[in-house]
């Protein structure tokens, strides 16, 4: 029997590595489902009246794992959602990320998990179709990033980025939510500069 590379988690566990050969297309699994997503940086957030929906995220990334424990607030019902969602990155460019898995939770449940210990990463997040505008706090105020997801490589591929797009950053990992939830500011700053926002 054929067995995966594994690696050590943070609490000793084995976590198995995503080992998609580069030019094998990434398959769904049974509870998996694929990620494709593009993801830009902007200077400022656009005009917000063409919001339709407001949510608050606070984003739990638990060390040693590949899990993010989220709450969200959705501003406008009062509505709240739970969940804690396993992300399995591809490990190569381009806008399919990886395989993502999500299951909902009671607040106890929620309550247990968020008793470990975190990096937190908290958001305010804009719905302006085709995108998602998060404008993030402090210590990262000042970031502001653009997300559009896909069902379809071909709808991704053929997607036009917001004309108030600094760059795009799907590729630079210094923009995902697990190592922002890590980055100081001066950090930040520093990375900003490199695309011109000061």
């Amino acid at each position: 029997m054929t067995r995966r590379p594994t690696q050590q988690g943070g609490s000793g566990g084995v976590i198995p590595l995503n080992c998609t050969p580069p030019d094998e297309p990434v398959r769904e699994g049974k509870y998996a489902r694929v990620e494709r997503e593009r993801r830009f940086l902007l200077e400022s957030p656009p005009p917000l009246p063409a919001a339709t929906a407001r949510r608050r995220i606070t984003d739990r990334y638990l060390p040693g794992t590949r899990l993010r424990l989220r709450r969200v607030e959705h501003l406008d019902s009062g509505a709240c959602e739970l969940k804690l969602t396993q992300k399995l990155p591809v490990g190569r460019p381009g806008h399919v990320r990886g395989l993502i898995t999500s299951i909902y939770l009671s607040a106890a449940e929620y309550d247990l998990l968020a008793s470990l210990p975190a990096q937190v990463l908290s958001k305010t997040r804009y719905s302006v179709p085709p995108l998602s505008i998060d404008i993030f706090d402090p210590p990262l105020h000042g970031l502001v990033l653009a997300e559009a997801e896909f069902s379809t490589d071909e709808a991704a591929q053929c997607f036009s980025p917001h004309q108030a797009t600094i760059a795009e950053v799907t590729d630079d990992p210094r923009f995902t939510g697990g190592t922002l939830a890590r980055t100081r500011r001066p950090d930040l700053l520093a990375v900003l500069a490199e695309y011109g926002i000061n």
